[in-house]
C-alpha cells in the first residue's frame, strides 16, 4: 500500500470515528467507511461487498439505556484494512466479516475509555462557561470530538504498519469451519436487517412495490442496477400518484390520506 493510500485510509478512519459521535455525515456507517476505503486502496468492489455486508448487520446495533452497541465504526475501519492487506479481494469478504465482528465487540474498550476520558472535558467546558470563555469552550468541544476520531484513527494506523504477508497467511490459516459459520451466521443476521428495515417501512402503500421488487428478482436474471433503476422508476411512478392524490383531494374535498393507492383504489 502506497504512502498516499495509508493516508487517506487514516483520513477516513478519522472521519468515521468522530461521525460515531456527530452522526451527520455517516462516515461511521460501515458502508460509506468500508466503500471510501476500498475506493483510495484501489479495492472499490470488495470494499462495497464488505460494506453492505456489514451495514445489514449494524443495522441491528443500537444503544438502548445504558448498554452500549459494539462499534461499527472501528469494525469497517479495521476489517476493509485487513481485507485490503490480506490481498485476497472479493474472495476474503468472508474472512473480513469473521473478523469485524470481534472487533465491534472489542471497539467497546476503546468508547468506555474515550467517554471516560470526556469526564473531565464536560468539567473544564462547565468552568469555561461560568467565566464565559466561550473560546475555551470551542476548543475544548473541539477535542472532544478529535478524541473519538483518533479512537479509530490509532488502531487503524496501527494495522497498516503490519506486513500484508502476515496477514494474508492469518486469513489463510483460518479453518473453514470458522468462516463458514460466521459466513452463515452473517447471512442470518442480514436477513434480520432486512426484516427491520422493512418492518419501519411496511405500510399499506408500500407493500405492493415490496412483492414486485421481490418477483422481479427471483424470476429474472436481472443485474443490481437494472433492478435498481426499476425501483427508481417505481419511485417516481408513486411520487406521481401521490401529487394527483392531492391535487383530486383539493377538488373533491379534503379525501387525500397520504396513501396514492389507496385513495384511487377507493375511487372505485
Amino acid at each position: 500500500m502506497s504512502a498516499i493510500s495509508m493516508i487517506l485510509v487514516v483520513i477516513v478512519a478519522f472521519f468515521a470515528g468522530m461521525e460515531g459521535i456527530l452522526d451527520e455525515f455517516q462516515f461511521h456507517q460501515p458502508l460509506v467507511a468500508c466503500t471510501l476505503i476500498g475506493l483510495v486502496t484501489g479495492n472499490l468492489q470488495a470494499g462495497i461487498i464488505l460494506g453492505g455486508s456489514l451495514q445489514m448487520i449494524a443495522l441491528g446495533w443500537a444503544n438502548i439505556g445504558a448498554a452500549v452497541a459494539p462499534d461499527a465504526a472501528l469494525a469497517a475501519v479495521a476489517s476493509t484494512i485487513i481485507l485490503v492487506l490480506g490481498g485476497q479481494g472479493t474472495k476474503g469478504v468472508s474472512s473480513a466479516i469473521a473478523i469485524a465482528i470481534p472487533l465491534a465487540v472489542a471497539g467497546l474498550f476503546l468508547t468506555i475509555i474515550a467517554r471516560t476520558l470526556a469526564v473531565p472535558i464536560i468539567h473544564a467546558m462547565d468552568r469555561a462557561a461560568e467565566k464565559g470563555n466561550y473560546r475555551a469552550i470551542e476548543m475544548w468541544q473541539i477535542i472532544g470530538i478529535a478524541m473519538q476520531g483518533l479512537r479509530i484513527a490509532i488502531p487503524a494506523t496501527a494495522l497498516l504498519f503490519i506486513p500484508s504477508s502476515l496477514v494474508r497467511n492469518f486469513l489463510e490459516s483460518m479453518p473453514s469451519w470458522l468462516t463458514d459459520g460466521m459466513s452463515i451466521g452473517g447471512g442470518m443476521v442480514v436477513a434480520v436487517g432486512y426484516a427491520l428495515v422493512i418492518n419501519m417501512m411496511a405500510t399499506r402503500e408500500v407493500w405492493p412495490f415490496f412483492i414486485i421488487g421481490f418477483v422481479i428478482a427471483a424470476i429474472s436474471d436481472l443485474t443490481l442496477i437494472a433492478i435498481g433503476a426499476l425501483g427508481v422508476a417505481l419511485a417516481l411512478m408513486y411520487l406521481e400518484l401521490d401529487k394527483g392524490g392531492s391535487g383530486k383531494g383539493g377538488n373533491e374535498g379534503n379525501s387525500n390520506t397520504g396513501d396514492p393507492l389507496g385513495d384511487i383504489l377507493d375511487d372505485y
